[in-house]
């Protein structure tokens, strides 16, 4: 049996989202479980998808900050969620200070001249929280 761990992303940027998606992809060859993925990429989505819906849950958030069509990702309801399960991934110091304000501590700053090292981090990142999630569920 193979176990899914679901991942909410919260990104906007394509060449981004591609970059993360594909070093999401290694990690996951080399585990013994997939990835369920919810791709957010307007903020409105994450009020009607996901701060409205009470039984949304998620093993991993990685969020950004800004949207093209204005708005925040930072609307997610993140203490609801787990502090402990959200990746800042924003290009802005600044937002992923305010992150750490509000209790989120792992933090990628995005370059955008080099997204693949970005990418990378992040998924290092992945995978150490997965090292530390139960086995089951």
């Amino acid at each position: 049996m193979v176990l899914a761990k679901s991942i909410l992303i919260l990104e906007d940027d394509l060449r981004t989202l591609s970059a993360i998606l594909s070093q999401l992809s290694v990690l996951e060859d080399e585990q013994s479980f997939s990835f369920t993925l919810t791709i957010l990429t307007d903020y409105m989505q994450v009020e009607n998808y996901i701060n409205s819906n009470p039984n949304a849950k998620f093993d991993i958030i990685l969020l950004d900050r800004d949207c093209k069509l204005g708005g925040s990702f930072h609307e997610l309801d993140i203490e609801r969620l787990g502090v402990d399960k959200i990746i800042a991934i924003s290009s802005v110091p600044d937002f992923n200070i305010q992150l750490r304000k509000r209790g989120v501590t792992k933090v990628v700053e995005k370059d955008y001249a080099n997204l693949k090292l970005f990418a990378e981090e992040i998924a290092r990142i992945v995978e150490e929280m997965l090292r530390k999630m139960p086995l089951v569920g």
